[in-house]
């Protein structure tokens, strides 16, 4: 039975449109590419019967977006953000806004999320860090990061100071970029735009950035503002961070993480985040883990990086579900005891 926790963003779109009706189904499909097209009519067509609360709880999401982006014309970002809070709590309201924000993304820059990050490199590459700095924050954040990866160490760290200071952007600024992408990729566009940076913009896409560019990047901060360089810091996680998870939120995250990934990740791990581990797991499971370790032997750095990058993924989502606490974020300070 469909269980609307587990849903993924596609399966929801199918539910709500077989709930709107044929008629506006048809209205939003036209304006879906070819390829969004193909994806949600499948999901439709394997949908089976849906649970009335389900449908309920679908329905509310959409209703919900659709009241936020009213007031984001309204009034902004912030404006959205403090009237969501008063209507459905502090959480609710950040996990819509979440939501939102990538889904912001306009239809002349999304036509940018199929280009291989080489291509996409290449094009950018002469131009002015300003103009990269835009556009990838238009980007979903794993899209920028490897783009990021590609240009120079300088070029790198340039546009990562840009980003990392980005306020909001003129409508009229984006859409000359956008007329300019949409010219040279030959592809139509259009819609409404926005755009921001900032220290968090910065630290998400670093967080998906190989390991020496973000060195690098980190570096050239430190040296240009070291405030801003510690505040992105702040806000970034990386897998020697789990030291700063209490008791309870890792083996929160334990239930999450498959044995043969935690086994990989650890063969490379500080002994502080091992003990950190072991110290939250069962004797029987610790045994286990390090049987595991033993008997794959010698591993690739680049599973183990690999092994680590999926494990964080879940402590970033377990953190915005505030599900667990990362102390030093402010995190300690919020709980009510």
């Amino acid at each position: 039975m469909l269980n609307y926790e587990d849903m993924n963003p596609l399966q929801k779109a199918a539910v709500a449109l077989v709930a709107f009706g044929s008629e506006v189904s048809a209205l939003v499909l036209k304006g879906l590419s070819e390829a969004d097209l193909e994806a949600i009519t499948i999901e439709i067509a394997n949908l089976r019967d849906v649970p009335p609360d389900v449908e309920e709880k679908v329905i509310e999401e959409c209703y919900q977006i659709f009241m936020a982006r009213q007031y984001i014309s309204q009034g902004g970002v912030d404006f959205a953000k403090q009237i969501l809070e008063k209507a459905v709590g502090g959480n609710k309201a950040l996990e819509i806004m979440n939501r939102l924000e990538s889904s912001l993304v306009t239809t002349g820059f999304s036509l940018l999320k199929d280009i291989d990050p080489k291509q996409l490199t290449s094009f950018l590459q002469n131009e002015h860090p300003q103009t990269i700095s835009l556009i990838l924050t238009q980007l979903n954040q794993q899209h920028a990061a490897a783009v990021l990866s590609e240009l120079t160490p300088e070029l790198q760290a340039e546009v990562s100071l840009r980003i990392a200071t980005m306020e909001k952007i003129a409508p009229e600024i984006l859409k000359e970029i956008e007329q300019t992408l949409t010219s040279h990729f030959d592809q139509s566009a259009g819609g409404a735009m926005s755009a921001s940076g900032g220290a968090k913009a910065i630290a998400e896409i670093l967080n998906l950035i190989d390991s020496t560019a973000e060195k690098n990047i980190l570096q050239s901060l430190e040296a240009e503002d070291p405030d801003l360089a510690a505040e992105v810091k702040n806000m970034m996680f990386v897998f020697d961070d789990l030291i700063l998870l209490d008791d309870r939120s890792m083996q929160r995250l334990l239930k999450e993480v498959e044995t043969k990934d935690l086994a990989i990740a650890l063969k490379a791990a500080s002994d502080e985040v091992k003990q950190k581990v072991f110290a939250n797991v069962s004797e029987r499971v610790a045994v286990m883990i390090r049987e595991e370790m033993e008997f794959m032997g010698p591993t690739r750095l680049s599973d183990v990086e690999a092994a680590q990058g999926r494990i964080v993924e879940s402590v970033r989502r377990l953190e915005e579900e505030g599900q667990i606490i990362i102390s030093g974020r402010g995190g300690k300070e919020e709980i009510i005891v």
